[in-house]
């Protein structure tokens, strides 16, 4: 069975070469670029990787057509690997086992989240699993939703017991321009559903998602550092898409 990793990347220099050595057990290497103006692709190349490059039009499109290019590849078995994701050897081996070994058509990965600086355990951080093991002809990512994507398959999913280890965030300034730019993306899927922002809006999401986050999965046990990121994604999670969509509106009407 022949296996491809995929890396999608913009503007990733500080991590990809440690990305792509962590998959170099791999039959092949893809890094699927959305035209970095920075190193990356250079240093993709000089770690090994195989280097496309095409516009981006949302995860979902990219994920399909980076699978279309590994089975362009001879790959029977795709694992996608964000850049700022390591994959340790101990899956490296069981990614090998299942992929000869079993019938399923996709494996979900549990993942150790980084935080500025913190691994976290609570709060929806673990285990984390993403669908990410994917067999070739046998999966695509839904259209409809280009944002947080989600993976169909043609059969059953089976879960692995060991880790990615994901470093999220070096700071939280780049914890805050993620969720900006994750926000602005899914104002435009409500906008495009016809949804607009109402009161309630502002005020119920965002405490049902804290209290989510912070009670019903244990935010709390992580601390001061739990308790300031069930806040943020309350408000990035609960409200903000509904804020950009008010400012929008707003900026229509004026115009």
């Amino acid at each position: 069975m022949k296996l491809v990793a995929v890396i999608l990347t913009k503007n990733e220099a500080r991590h990809i070469g440690e990305c792509v050595a962590s998959v170099a057990w791999a039959d092949g290497v893809l890094v699927s670029d959305s035209f970095s103006d920075d190193d990356t692709t250079a240093l993709a190349q000089s770690a090994g990787a195989i280097v496309e490059q095409r516009v981006f039009a949302g995860w979902a499109v990219q994920r399909n057509a980076s699978l279309d290019s590994a089975a362009r590849m001879g790959a029977d078995w795709v694992l996608f690997v964000d850049a700022d994701e390591r994959c340790t050897p101990e899956l490296a081996r069981e990614v090998r086992e299942v992929i000869e070994t079993r019938p399923e058509a996709g494996w979900s990965v549990p993942r150790y989240n980084f935080i500025v600086g913190k691994q976290v355990r609570y709060g929806g951080f673990y285990p984390d699993y993403q669908l990410r093991l994917l067999r070739v002809g046998k999966a695509r990512y839904d259209l409809g939703r280009p944002v947080h994507e989600v993976v169909e398959l043609d059969g059953t999913e089976g879960r692995l017991q060991n880790h990615l280890l994901h470093f999220n965030y070096d700071t939280w300034a780049q914890f805050h321009a993620k969720q900006r730019r994750y926000g602005a993306m899914e104002a435009t899927i409500l906008a495009q559903r016809g949804i607009r922002a109402r009161p309630h809006n502002f005020v119920l999401q965002p405490l049902r998602e804290f209290r989510r986050r912070y009670l019903t999965l244990q935010g709390y046990r992580d601390g001061w550092h739990g308790l300031k990121l069930c806040a943020l994604l309350a408000y990035y999670y609960g409200c903000y898409p509904y804020w950009v969509l008010m400012k929008r509106d707003g900026e229509d009407a004026a115009d």
